[in-house]
């Protein structure tokens, strides 16, 4: 697959499904069992025979029959006997056939719905509905309409959770998924770096992978998540030689975060504009995909916003390094692509007076995000400090009991195991409370401009089988 495919969302195509009126339930039925396709629904209204039996079922009590997932039998049932039995499952299912039949469009004995479908899974559901005499027909796009936005399921689909929180892409951006998650796990080790606390992240995700705790088991797919930041954190360790704190089992390979915080919290900030430079990058890419090469480029999230960025990152790291040319260089790219935001701002203004105040306004809102926003990093080193600190109090503590020997050894054992729970959890959450808002407010806020729809295909299963929900054909978009 080419990169620039593997990095977009799964293409669409507009398709409609053309089938005889006598075949339109079994049409449905298999559409269902494939779930790949998302198809357009009628307007709000009163519900059809089957809903409304549904709701009289479900108003007679709140059972487990009642809470069970929609299935869909292959023949259309009695709806009269299922409200008797009180079958809330296969009437949820006839109810949300119903309202794709309200739907449909019909001349003559034909029916037809429009809907969308991943360009992959075209060709397979054609198949199934030629079974009942039916056609799956690709459409033109319709203009003024995107159409809605599946990630890829990469190997690293458990990142998928941390976009999709903040929001779903545009159909036309960039899938930050894997980045985004790789940069999550990064940051997260970083002011968690100890391979000890890492280790146990490991084992924890080893307990997710199999299904252990059960109660936990819905999370199962999230061990890569936690693996992944398992290993972040134990490189980072070896680097800070931590190990349940700097107990001197390990050397530094690095630098020590409570030795040198002024050399940590000054690689955190690099990190940190290095992180912004490639965001503004990827923002820049999803601007001109959206809107074409003039808005993009001129847009504070875009090329211009990339611009000034790269320039203003450039004075200053020249500025420290007492490199007068290069600083002033780089003071005139910030002022070129400063210049173009402005560009872009004002016209999306209504003009005049007005509008000059307002992208003045915007312009010194953007210049001061943009240090700030940087110096946010900084929170990498100060949490890295603030967890070794911590590691290092009870490794202290530890050592100081267990060396007056005799029953304070027990103690010592007692204080360990105490100090390194608390510990773990107090600075796993902050590091990921933490890593989650730069993620979200640093780095999210250049990525995302236009506001993408989530593709939700209608998927049910049918009640012939044992266990429904092993009929169910997963789309396979990658």
């Amino acid at each position: 697959m080419p990169w620039s495919e593997a990095m977009a969302p799964v293409r669409m195509r507009r398709v409609a499904v053309v089938v005889p009126r006598t075949a339109l339930r079994d049409a449905l039925v298999r559409i269902a069992e494939e779930g790949c396709v998302e198809l357009d629904r009628a307007e709000e209204s009163a519900p059809g025979a089957a809903g409304a039996r549904l709701q009289r079922v479900r108003g007679r009590g709140a059972g487990a029959e009642n809470a069970a997932p929609a299935v869909l039998a292959a023949a259309a049932p009695d709806l009269d006997l299922l409200e008797q039995r009180g079958d809330a499952a296969l009437l949820a299912g006839e109810a949300q056939l119903e309202e794709r039949v309200a739907a449909a469009v019909h001349r003559g004995e034909v029916a037809a719905l429009a809907g969308w479908c991943p360009a992959a899974e075209v060709a397979r559901v054609a198949r199934r509905l030629a079974e009942v005499g039916g056609a799956l027909l690709p459409l033109p796009s319709p203009r003024g309409i995107d159409p809605p936005t599946q990630l890829r399921p990469h190997r690293t689909a458990s990142f998928t959770p941390l976009v999709t929180t903040y929001g779903t892409p545009a159909y036309a951006d960039l899938d930050p998924s894997w980045p985004a998650g790789l940069t999550y796990v990064a940051m997260f080790g970083i002011m968690f770096g100890d391979v000890g606390h890492g280790a146990l992240l490991l084992l924890g995700a080893l307990a997710l992978r199999l299904g252990r705790p059960r109660r936990l088991a819905r999370l199962a797919r999230l061990w890569p998540f936690l693996a992944g930041a398992g290993v972040a954190s134990m490189l980072a360790g070896a680097a800070y030689g931590e190990f349940f704190g700097p107990t001197g089992l390990l050397p530094v390979l690095w630098l020590s975060p409570t030795a040198e915080p002024a050399r940590l919290l000054a690689a955190a900030v690099v990190l940190g504009a290095g992180l912004l430079a490639l965001a503004h990058a990827s923002g820049a890419v999803n601007r001109v995909r959206e809107s074409g090469w003039g808005a993009g480029l001129c847009a504070a999230s875009g090329g211009a916003g990339l611009l000034f960025y790269l320039g203003l990152a450039s004075a200053a790291g020249a500025l420290v390094l007492h490199r007068t040319a290069l600083s002033m260089a780089g003071a005139a790219l910030a002022a070129a692509g400063l210049a173009l935001v402005a560009v872009g701002l004002y016209r999306a203004t209504t003009g005049g007076g007005g509008g000059l105040a307002e992208t003045v306004v915007q312009l010194f809102d953007i210049v001061i995000r943009a240090g700030t926003n940087t110096l946010s990093f900084a929170r990498l080193a100060a949490f890295g400090l603030t967890h070794a600190a911590l590691a290092g109090l009870v490794w202290r503590g530890t050592a100081a009991l267990a060396g007056r020997g005799g029953a304070a050894v027990a103690g010592a054992v007692l204080l360990f195991v105490v100090g390194t729970a608390v510990t773990f959890a107090l600075e796993a959450l902050v590091a990921g409370v933490q890593a989650l808002r730069l993620e979200f407010y640093e780095l999210f806020s250049r990525l995302f401009g236009a506001e993408g729809r989530p593709f939700r295909p209608w998927r049910v299963p049918r009640a012939e089988s044992a266990d429904p929900a092993a009929k169910v054909v997963p789309c396979s978009p990658g």
